[in-house]
């Protein structure tokens, strides 16, 4: 009978031991989170024995498996929301050189509304006049609103919110 007991014990130690490194990962990634609350931080990554996990606001929270490669913004995002009258058929417009397009001012995260779920700040099609605030760029914990250069109607928003961007980087199109 000792043998019996002894192979139940067995069993049970080791189904809590995954159970345990599960609840581990759990707790790092929960820490990572709450540290990124803390700090301001948009994103933020971590390797332990063997583990690496990052964790970024606004796109959730992903164990990596593979180190990370620079990723460098597209010319042309594929998030350019083309204007009404253009159609989805049709080429997009070139944005360098445009005489409508508002380069980012800084590098940082662009948010297209003041706080999460309230209304942008513009759409396609608004009318927009000089000094009004475009967006929002956080840098260094600071959030830097983004005034329009000049009063018109808004023909593109070229990037998306929550992503970051980097300095002269076209944000939007004005005609």
């Amino acid at each position: 009978m000792a043998k019996g007991t002894s192979g139940r014990k067995t069993a049970p130690k080791t189904a809590p031991k995954k159970q345990q490194a599960g609840e581990n990962e759990k707790e790092i990634i929960r820490e990572l989170a709450d540290l990124l609350t803390e700090t301001g931080l948009t994103e933020i990554e971590i390797e332990r024995t063997g583990l690496r996990v990052r964790v970024a606001r606004g796109g959730g929270i992903a164990p990596v498996t593979q180190p990370m490669a620079a990723v460098e913004a597209p010319a042309h995002p594929a998030s350019a929301k083309p204007s009404a009258e253009s159609g989805e058929d049709s080429a997009p417009a070139p944005v360098e050189g445009h005489p409508g397009v508002v380069p980012s001012p800084m590098v940082g995260t662009a948010y297209l509304a003041p706080e999460p779920g309230a209304p942008p700040f513009i759409d396609i099609g608004s009318k927009v006049a000089e000094g009004q605030t475009l967006m929002i760029i956080e840098a260094m914990k600071t959030m830097n609103q983004i005034p329009s250069p000049k009063s018109g109607t808004v023909k593109a928003i070229l990037i998306e919110d929550g992503h970051p961007v980097e300095f002269g980087e076209p944000l939007v199109i004005l005609e």
